[in-house]
């Protein structure tokens, strides 16, 4: 397989709509909340929120869906990203349309309607499924799977398959690599209609063993939501349990979504299901916490959201700067790709460090790094490589920049003295404008010789059986 073979993303195509605002008072003629609506935000539901989810981190992603000529269909097309390229079936009707009114963030009520009737699939759709890396079916249970389900059996025979179920759906296709359902569809395909009963990981494993088995998929994870998610597989008795790494507060809607799109992209890279599983858990509890589906929503479309931050951060970035200047100090700022950490960058950051009073690391995110490196890098994902530079004693805080260059970030930061590490010359760097704005200093400091990302990869692809 080649890094151009893009994620094919097979499901059905909602619009989504939220209607958000205040309620403060209950309506004169029924005993229910007034909501003052202070803005309104649509986006792509389903599929399409999982085939978006996929293409954050610079992916081509096809999604193979059934959209018509109506009103949803012609908006939906108008607003899946850029990454995302679609393979059409024919929708004899109108596309499903999933409202919700929330106040003070939390949901009131849902209103759906809409629905259609997929089509016979054309030759974009086969072509697309036999040049796929790897598949996420996300089967809402509007038509689309059952449709496509003999060319997405063929498909697990070549490639990993994510097979994300919903109750009104199909069951998932033989040799999926991972089967993806939450606790309350675990236990309704279990046959458990009440959502009493044992709540504990070990029943949680068993039922997920049991799925395995009946579906005949390699492995399969219930996702626990702010538990986490248990991983097993058909007569095994050691399932993988991954906790959350920190508690949940946000709107869980379209966390299902992120978590099996996550493990796609994992197992398209080679990775193995315990892995996937490890940074979808990741992946989709930092989802949650920076809004759910509002973090994908343009800036201008809900007046009341407040816009995604444009990096991730660890620690209170503004708060430190704030402080060591409060206290006559110098800030100091580095930058890097850090995929592979070794000696060479120990060195340069602790060296770094002894050049002012604080260090703020910044570091390119998978999606630079991908177009900086090329397919195949990063190795570790920009969440393991943060967490690993903040474990530094000499490191205060990291930020994520998802730029070619961190200029953006620098004019945000306005750090005092900036370091860069190998052989650059100061005047070449592509942030050195910017820097002079504000009369910061640039420093080159030499990595450790004989130590290198590139090297370390050669070593490990050498020593491989």
């Amino acid at each position: 397989m080649t890094g151009h073979q893009p994620i094919v993303v097979v499901g059905d195509l909602l619009l989504d709509e939220d209607v958000a605002g205040d309620a403060t008072r209950l309506a004169p003629d029924a005993p229910v909340p007034v909501v003052e609506v202070a803005g309104e935000r649509r986006r792509p539901g389903g599929a399409g929120l999982a085939a978006a989810l996929a293409a954050r981190d610079g992916r081509e992603v096809v999604l193979v869906t059934a959209l018509g000529t109506d009103p949803a269909s012609e908006a939906v097309r108008g607003m899946l990203p850029p990454g995302v390229r679609l393979a059409e079936l024919p929708l004899d009707g109108c596309l499903p349309v999933k409202s919700r009114v929330l106040a003070d963030g939390q949901p009131l009520v849902r209103v759906d309607r809409g629905g259609g009737v997929p089509g016979s699939p054309g030759p974009a759709v086969h072509r697309a499924l036999r040049e796929a890396r790897a598949v996420l079916v996300a089967d809402y249970g509007q038509g689309t799977v059952a449709v496509l389900r003999q060319a997405l059996a063929d498909a697990a025979r070549r490639v990993p398959v994510v097979w994300d179920p919903h109750p009104r759906g199909r069951p998932p296709v033989g040799g999926a690599r991972l089967v993806t359902p939450n606790e309350r569809e675990a236990r309704w395909f279990c046959g458990e209609r009440e959502r009493e009963g044992d709540d504990s990981l070990r029943a949680h494993s068993r039922r997920g063993a049991l799925l395995a088995e009946r579906w005949e998929a390699l492995s399969v994870a219930v996702t626990l939501g702010c538990r986490g998610a248990v991983l097993a597989r058909a007569h095994c008795d050691d399932p993988l349990y991954v906790p959350v790494a920190a508690g949940l507060d946000g709107d869980p809607c379209g966390a299902g979504d992120c978590f099996a799109a996550t493990a796609a992209t994992v197992l398209a890279d080679g990775g193995l299901p315990p892995e996937a599983v490890g940074q979808a858990t990741e992946a989709a509890s930092a989802f949650i916490a920076a809004g759910g589906p509002a973090s994908l929503a343009p800036r201008a479309a809900l007046s009341a959201a407040r816009p995604p931050a444009p990096v991730a951060e660890s620690g209170d970035v503004q708060g430190l700067i704030a402080s060591v200047r409060a206290e006559g100090g110098t800030v100091v700022a580095a930058g890097g790709c850090f995929d592979l950490l070794h000696a060479g960058h120990v060195q340069f950051l602790e060296n770094a460090r002894r050049t002012g009073d604080c260090l703020i690391v910044c570091v390119n995110s998978d999606a630079s790094v991908r177009r900086l490196k090329g397919p195949g890098r990063p190795f570790n994902p920009a969440a393991d490589r943060t967490r690993v530079l903040a474990g530094l004693g000499c490191v205060d805080a990291v930020v994520v920049f998802d730029e070619d260059t961190p200029e953006a970030l620098l004019r945000r930061l306005r750090p005092d003295v900036w370091v860069k590490g190998g052989d650059y010359s100061v005047r070449d760097l592509p942030e050195a404008a910017a820097l002079r704005e504000w009369g910061a200093q640039t420093l080159v400091l030499p990595y450790l010789d004989g130590r290198s990302t590139t090297e370390l990869a050669r070593r490990a692809a050498c020593a491989s059986p």
